[in-house]
């Protein structure tokens, strides 16, 4: 022992005594350090992705970075091992959904698929039809056919990531899915998805217009197709402002605009549109089959704009003019050396 301890270098021992002295100063130097430390260890065990890492346990905090904090006092990166929870909100469409959930099942991050069967006159399929996956697959049945059920906290939700999708949405490949939940990972405080919308003041009608078609800027994405964190489950079901709820169960609409309007409200940040596509438009989906193509469907759109506008007291939504897209999109370069070859077309 005598001579390992010796062959010891001078200068780590010192570095090994700084180590032990911030450990004491930080966590045991007194009583109300000591108290401190055992709520901040309970505080991790019930919350753990908010709980330190092993770094910030160990390391004395560095100067230049003690005083930037997450919005959402979330690490700025969560774990990548849990992966997310696919909730799929369905009514019906028993062979979309599916498709849906042959491709999605491809996704190297996906840890858990959430059917959310929406239709009380109708009993899901057998176990046995369903297709096949090599994660858990649970199908929750609702008591009300209600569009906000796809934000409802469910239990089965375990990973801190959820992808709401819905079951007509067959065209996104499993490299567009990857490289989602890949963006969400860096901004877990938004909304990151495909369809990007924008909304607009009508100088004419002096009212806010909800806005489909192509343009430069995009202030919401649609969560027929998009991540976000669970957390805004939990403040949509049960903490959003006025009547916004009720009002899109009993429109049957808009479910997403409110998603949108709630998580810009707490972040006041934009969404992230990613990858180039922007036809979304299931091809066997017929007019009765679609919800959105409703010729009413985009008036109320802009309707519920100026109703959650009005509710909130503000517009949250901001504007932006950019995507996110794998960094060599489009570039010369061989499909099999990219990250993400399939990222899918307009």
């Amino acid at each position: 022992m005598y001579t390992i301890l010796k062959n010891i270098p001078h200068t780590q021992v010192e570095e090994m005594q700084r180590q032990a002295r911030w450990f004491w100063e930080a966590y045991f130097s007194s009583m109300k350090n000591i108290g401190l430390t055992t709520l901040q260890i309970i505080n991790d065990r019930i919350y753990p992705y908010a709980a330190r890492t092993y770094e910030q346990w160990n390391n004395p905090p560095s100067v230049k970075w003690s005083s930037v904090s997450n919005p959402l006092f979330l690490p700025l990166i969560p774990p990548r091992s849990p992966g997310f929870t696919a909730v799929i909100l369905t009514y019906d469409r028993i062979e979309s959904l599916f498709r849906v959930i042959a491709e999605i099942s491809k996704v190297p991050s996906l840890a858990k698929l959430l059917v959310v069967w929406n239709n009380q006159n109708k009993s899901p399929p057998e176990e046995s039809l369903w297709p096949k996956v090599a994660v858990p697959l649970k199908v929750v049945r609702t008591k009300e056919n209600k569009l906000s059920n796809r934000f409802f906290p469910f239990d089965e939700i375990e990973t801190e990531a959820v992808l709401a999708i819905d079951d007509d949405i067959i065209m996104l490949t499993s490299d567009e899915l990857q490289f989602g939940y890949e963006v969400w990972r860096e901004f877990p405080d938004r909304l990151v998805g495909y369809p990007g919308r924008l909304h607009l003041w009508d100088h004419e009608l002096g009212k806010w217009k909800y806005e489909s078609e192509w343009t430069n800027e995009v202030s919401m994405v649609l969560t027929g197709a998009a991540f976000y964190h669970k957390y805004f489950n939990y403040l949509y079901t049960y903490k959003m402002p006025g009547d916004i709820k009720n009002w899109v169960d009993a429109h049957m609409n808009c479910e997403d605009i409110a998603m949108n309007f709630l998580v810009a409200n707490i972040t006041g940040k934009a969404p992230i549109k990613v990858t180039p596509r922007k036809k979304f438009k299931c091809p066997e989906c017929t007019a009765i089959d679609g919800l959105s193509l409703d010729q009413t469907h985009m008036v109320e759109r802009s309707e519920c704009i100026n109703k959650f506008a009005s509710v909130f007291g503000t517009m949250p939504l901001k504007v932006v003019e950019h995507r996110a897209d794998p960094v060599l999109y489009k570039d010369d370069f061989p499909e099999k050396l990219k990250s993400y070859p399939n990222i899918g077309s307009l």
